[in-house]
């Protein structure tokens, strides 16, 4: 019985590990020496002032860049020089700070559009559009998981903004990652959005890791963690909330400006 209580309280495993990040651009230095670990089934914030490097982490990670120096690896295998579709391919998805779904195809097409990657249907043109049906119950399941069951049929433009970002993590999930990236997710919404956005990352972080980007402390303190604090292209603390948020560091160089 001892054996059993501490299996279950060993921290889950870590699915994407960074160590010796580094990226140059000419004679400037964006990030240097950032080590990182995102753990399954758990949520890790990167947080920082204005220029700290974090949007820069984020492309390193997803290999939209390529780093000068370092070694990224996914479950256990090396994507240093892994190109991004692979590295997709492989279960690192991303979304982006700006919303990107399809305006003009309703919300359940949305989705529909994202699951024909994982499904083998993305490149099969030539198949009728009933083809598609088949995908409905697990987007109808997608739509649920986000609470956008009542939009299903709405067209997406229609929508407010933040249930866009909403439609958008449906379509993430639709990929089905294990590790899912989120760069700055509340930003532009109202507190309302922000508290169901705020549940669906929790919920979606019980079987998958989430790696997000964010501003929003109270967020960060209310569903994260852990959290990486970046300052320079540095990591200044990482920790729980309460341990970074206590650091005087932290204090002076973010949140004390946050506060004010």
């Amino acid at each position: 019985m001892a054996v059993s209580a501490a299996n279950n309280n060993r921290e889950p495993r870590v699915v994407l590990s960074a160590r010796g990040l580094r990226r140059d651009f000419g004679g400037f230095t964006a990030v240097r020496n950032v080590d990182l670990d995102v753990h399954d089934a758990s949520v890790h914030a990167l947080i920082g002032p204005n220029g700290a490097g974090k949007t820069t982490v984020f492309n390193l990670l997803t290999k939209f860049l390529q780093p000068t120096h370092g070694t990224i690896t996914l479950m256990g295998t090396d994507i240093t020089k892994t190109p991004p579709d692979k590295v997709a391919r492989m279960g690192l998805v991303r979304s982006f700070q700006i919303s990107a779904v399809f305006p003009h195809l309703t919300v359940l097409d949305n989705v529909r559009v994202a699951l024909q990657r994982p499904n083998n249907l993305a490149h099969q043109f030539w198949r009728p559009l009933a083809a598609l049906e088949s995908l409905n119950d697990r987007a109808d399941q997608l739509l649920g998981v986000v609470g956008l069951t009542k939009e299903r049929n709405a067209v997406a433009a229609d929508l407010s903004y933040g249930r866009k970002r909403v439609l958008e993590i449906a379509t993430t999930l639709a990929l089905d990652p294990k590790v899912l990236l989120l760069d700055e997710p509340m930003a532009g919404m109202g507190q309302e959005d922000v508290s169901v956005v705020s549940g669906i990352i929790r919920d979606v972080a019980k079987d998958r890791a989430v790696l997000m980007v964010e501003h929003n402390l109270s967020v960060v303190s209310n569903i994260c963690h852990h959290v990486t604090v970046l300052q320079r292209g540095e990591i200044l603390a990482a920790g729980n909330y309460a341990t970074v948020s206590n650091d005087a560091r932290v204090r002076e160089a973010y949140m004390g400006t946050e506060e004010t």
